[in-house]
């Protein structure tokens, strides 16, 4: 069972494709004039530190990244791999000529990207997904149960542990089919999973004696996103006998977002994700859409009964990119979509939401979501 379209398959690949274009026009820039680079540019209309590359936002590009690569797949052609190549070898120079980082979920989340890359792109760097995948396995401790830091522990006397960190870790890991993953995304569903309504909290705090010392039980979409991430890829791997299982946690995620992460009002928003502001949240609902939409494509191959929820998690990832589609900003370059997509969005002045690569990056990560929908039914 899919969703009925009012709107047809290439006018959702017009609208990502419009998306790509405006982010391409206001923010990506060669790194320092450096050819054979390309990297994004953290705020538009663009401060003087930020025409520089400062500060370093690692996990955005990353984000990017991904959307290029969506870009790629939904129009292949020999100029968006070049993009990709360029845009890796930005990152890789601009964090010193290396790919680590002092957060773990930055990390992972580059990891991700890479490995997309690579399978689909054909843009490779031996060693760089592996080299990360190290790094996670290596923030792993016994404190809490388990679970992997959110930073470096020693340089930072870290004493957290979250979803973010540990929920794109296990997505890589299950992609590597290394039984890590099985580890974090059962250490999220003990502890920060609520047994009530289903919501994935942000994370915990770790004592002095390795207990739990504190739990962060704020909502954010990113988490409910790359929960269900992992649930999904660990259902598809099936590795531990329990496919159904993590199905049913999948599923269950979906229906929660519905329930709690949409805005009750006004009635137009109905079924639209949530914003989180600019910034770092600006990437959040964008990273929940990609998810719900490969829920959609996914949960129907473990039975009929997955397709009712199946439905609803295009339903989320559609009714939100119309919203955002609707409500869309005339700019420079292109569209420009606000942080909230439930409501219009303004035009970009000092210290807006709408001049953050995030905003930007979120709202085109959906429109590729959606895009995706429609050319698979």
């Amino acid at each position: 069972m899919a969703p009925e379209l009012p709107e047809r398959a290439s006018q959702w690949a017009a609208r990502a494709e419009l998306a790509e274009r405006a982010v391409g026009a206001r923010h990506l820039r060669r790194l320092w004039a450096v050819p054979g680079t390309l990297l994004g540019v953290s705020g538009w209309p663009a401060s003087p530190a930020q025409r520089l590359f400062r500060p370093w936002n690692y996990w955005w590009q990353a984000q990017v990244l991904d959307c290029l690569v969506d870009a790629y797949l939904r129009s292949p052609d020999p100029g968006r791999r070049a993009r990709v190549g360029r845009f890796v070898n930005g990152i890789r120079a601009r964090n010193g000529k290396d790919w680590l980082n002092d957060y773990y979920d930055d990390m992972a989340w580059l990891a991700l990207a890479m490995q997309r890359a690579e399978q689909y792109v054909g843009v490779r760097r031996p060693g760089a997904v592996d080299g990360l995948a190290g790094a996670l396995k290596r923030g792993w401790t016994d404190d809490a149960g388990g679970g992997i830091w959110w930073r470096l522990r020693d340089k930072y006397d870290e004493d957290f542990k979250n979803v973010p960190a540990n929920g794109p870790a296990a997505i890589l890991l299950a992609r590597l089919h290394d039984e890590l993953a099985y580890d974090a995304a059962r250490w999220i569903e003990d502890r920060l999973v609520d047994e009530q309504t289903g919501v994935v909290w942000d994370g915990l705090h770790v004592g002095d004696d390795g207990s739990i010392r504190e739990v962060e039980k704020v909502t954010y979409t990113y988490c409910q996103g790359v929960y269900l991430g992992v649930c999904l890829e660990l259902a598809s791997w099936g590795n531990d006998g329990r496919s159904t299982e993590w199905a049913e946690r999948a599923a269950r995620t979906v229906t929660t977002v519905a329930a709690h992460l949409t805005p009750t009002t006004p009635p137009s928003a109905r079924l639209v994700l949530r914003g989180q502001g600019g910034g770092d949240g600006g990437l959040f609902a964008g990273i929940l859409a990609r998810y719900l939409a490969r829920a959609a494509l996914t949960l129907p191959e473990f039975g009929r009964d997955y397709e009712p929820t199946a439905f609803l998690a295009a339903e989320l990832v559609l009714h939100s990119a119309r919203a955002a589609w609707r409500n869309r900003a005339a700019a420079p370059g292109g569209p420009l979509f606000g942080p909230e997509w439930s409501h219009p969005a303004d035009a970009p002045r000092p210290g807006s939401a709408e001049r953050d690569l995030s905003v930007q990056a979120g709202a085109w990560m959906l429109l590729e979501a959606a895009a995706l929908l429609a050319r698979s039914q």
